[in-house]
């Protein structure tokens, strides 16, 4: 089976030929998550220290997370199931890339080996977007 839990070499070769050309370029991350049923969402302990550890390590990096938001159900297309959207705010394609370095990921990271089930994680514009 194939994870939906990390990008594949093709996506994040693309990621960096964006960053090598807007090295500077801030970007909201969109981040739709499906939680293990043992997570208990939205209310679970694992799931509050996991969105602790995000929010500390983002901050740890520069961004922000701009908002959470549960998924009420899928209108069009194949991702039903999913728990929550998450939008998260990068200065620059470093913060993202290092955020594995920042303070704090090793716990964020652990956290979400145990918490999510399956991930997508979309790169969209700041262009006439709101950010912090």
């Amino acid at each position: 089976m194939k994870s939906h839990n990390t990008s594949d070499g093709r996506q994040m070769e693309s990621l960096l030929d964006r960053a090598r050309v807007h090295p500077e370029r801030s970007m909201v991350m969109l981040n739709l998550n499906r939680y293990k049923a043992d997570v208990e969402f939205p209310h679970g302990g694992q799931y509050s220290n996991y969105m602790a550890a995000i929010t500390h390590s983002v901050k740890a990096n520069g961004g922000a997370v701009l908002w959470r938001a549960d998924v009420q159900g899928s209108v069009v297309g194949g991702l039903e199931g999913f728990h929550e959207v998450l939008a998260v705010w990068y200065p620059n394609y470093e913060a993202f890339t290092s955020l594995p370095d920042a303070d704090g990921a090793k716990e964020m990271f652990r956290y979400r080996k145990i918490c999510v089930e399956e991930a997508h994680i979309i790169e969209l514009s700041t262009a006439g977007a709101l950010t912090p």
